[in-house]
């Protein structure tokens, strides 16, 4: 199950290729924004998607040659969907050996009584899922809480924000939970969906899925990522320079008051022989009237 599916010499190079592209994205992240310090309990949110075992694969390989040490536990929420393969998580985890809990709540239900009709589950469902996941990372004692959304989720976060509710912010790599008790980490968060899904069909998990919402027609995410794909099959280039705009953010050419102080805002003279080069190449525009 853990093994690659690719067999013969020239597969196994590609596949090794992919995962070395992988763990070298993971551990940039990680680096880049601090995300696992030295004795940090790393909680990773299992769902049985491609992309929460890509991550918990790709972080259990990094523990191995970090430079610092670090506990990684599994956590699947079983949301008593029905139909859920209750066997599939912990049959995997057991026979990888990989330290995990099964946390059980009923959210299926709520989510389905609070869920007006007509509407998508997906906000009463995460908020939710949320409420469950960082509850419990508190009981563990967790210190960070490990999340499987990659590079194209934080784009289709921007665009659903930017489209529908009139915002200009998508998924940070590293977040403060709302409560202020959890500290929110997305390793995946420089990762290409379409290495993942490679990465995962070699791999061959057993993936489990989310039929909830999956069910649901003209889901707004869902529409938002076929545009994106194909932007992406239209336009190579553009996702990748989209997230760079994320992390390269200009606040003085946007127009958000509380970002930049707009109002205060004033010329800073500079005193005629000031010696700067701006003064040196300076040329002065006389107004010459003619007669």
């Amino acid at each position: 199950m853990e093994e690659s599916s690719a067999t013969d010499p020239k597969s196994r190079t590609g596949f090794n290729r992919l995962q070395k592209r992988l763990r070298r994205e993971v551990g940039r992240a990680i680096a880049d924004f601090n995300m696992i310090e030295d004795g940090d309990k790393i909680m990773v949110c299992l769902s049985g998607g491609k992309d929460s075992y890509t991550m918990l694969d790709i972080l259990l390989s990094l523990q191995i040659s970090a430079p610092v040490k670090f506990e990684i536990v599994a956590v699947n929420l079983d949301q008593k969907q029905p139909g859920f393969p209750e066997d599939v998580l912990p049959k995997y985890l057991t026979e990888r050996g990989i330290p995990h809990y099964i946390l059980e709540r009923d959210t299926y239900s709520i989510v389905k009584e609070l869920t007006p009709e007509g509407k998508t589950y997906c906000a009463v469902c995460s908020r939710l899922r949320r409420g469950s996941l960082y509850g419990f990372a508190q009981e563990i004692g967790a210190t960070k809480v490990a999340l499987g959304h990659h590079r194209n989720d934080i784009i289709a976060t921007l665009f659903l924000n930017l489209f529908h509710g009139g915002k200009l912010k998508a998924m940070p790599p590293k977040l403060l939970s709302d409560d202020g008790k959890n500290i929110l980490i997305r390793p995946l968060a420089y990762c290409d969906e379409k290495d993942i899904i490679e990465y995962a069909k070699a791999k061959a998990f057993p993936i489990i899925p989310c039929n909830l919402c999956g069910s649901q027609e003209n889901l707004q995410r869902a529409l938002t990522n076929d545009m994106l794909r194909e932007w992406d099959v239209k336009h190579p280039g553009r996702l990748e320079s989209i997230f760079t705009a994320i992390g390269n953010v200009a606040p003085s050419q946007l127009a958000d008051r509380e970002l930049f102080d707009f109002v205060n805002l004033k010329v800073t003279p500079k005193s005629e022989d000031d010696g700067s080069p701006a003064a040196a190449n300076r040329l002065d525009v006389v107004n010459l009237t003619l007669s």
